[in-house]
């Protein structure tokens, strides 16, 4: 019997890189998660990585099928991640239907990942209308025209939507938050920072909240 094919085996093998930037001790690590999370997120922003708060979001459907995206954190407190979205995008009905989930953010330029997975629920209305207010004009204005993952004709049909929404409200004017737009908040139960280690003997150490509510921190093998 012939050996299975790997197509382009010796070309995807040469991308390998060394990871030697540091290591990751339990004595290192901020006392909660949300510190350590703000800490790496401070690092990366100074070291000028593009979209540092950039994290790869991951839902299921009812049948248990994935789906992940890159989403913007937009909010970071004791509550969770908080990131904005259209209701009724994919993402949108997957967590109606099954609300827990997962993001990482893979900052591989430092050699260090984070994962957090947990509920996610939907983010207070006033909050969500503050956000929308605070974005750009033609950002809100997107959001309400766009129906985000649903098949549309062309572009054309999407920038029409978009003209007949600004000479309904132009620069300068309000535009209200649609009720289907706005936040949700992702209340980790488990949050793992990864740093990159020589010989993929990587640090992986994870805060896990414990049934009784409390945290703890863990080293997973890598």
């Amino acid at each position: 019997m012939p050996e299975p094919s790997l197509p382009d085996l010796e070309r995807l093998a040469a991308m390998r890189r060394g990871y030697r930037l540091g290591g990751l001790r339990e004595e290192e690590l901020a006392p909660t998660w949300l510190a350590q999370l703000r800490r790496w997120l401070d690092e990366v922003e100074a070291a000028g990585i593009q979209e540092p708060n950039a994290m790869v979001l991951a839902t299921a459907d009812a049948g248990g099928r994935p789906n992940a995206r890159l989403v913007l954190l937009k909010g970071l407190d004791d509550d969770g991640l908080v990131f904005f979205t259209n209701y009724r995008s994919v993402k949108g009905r997957e967590l109606a239907t099954n609300p827990i989930a997962s993001v990482v953010f893979p900052w591989t330029d430092l050699q260090r990942q984070v994962r957090a997975t947990g509920p996610v629920r939907l983010l207070d209305p006033a909050a969500s209308d503050r956000y929308f207010a605070s974005r750009p004009h033609g950002s809100q204005l997107s959001a309400a025209a766009s129906p985000q993952s649903e098949v549309i004709a062309s572009r054309d049909e999407l920038e029409a939507a978009v003209a007949a929404l600004t000479a309904r409200h132009p620069p300068g004017s309000a535009v209200p938050r649609p009720g289907w737009w706005g936040g949700y908040v992702l209340a980790p139960d488990e949050v793992e920072f990864w740093q990159g280690r020589p010989d993929r003997l990587h640090d992986r150490l994870a805060y896990r909240r414990t049934a009784g509510g409390s945290w703890i921190v863990q080293r997973l093998a890598p």
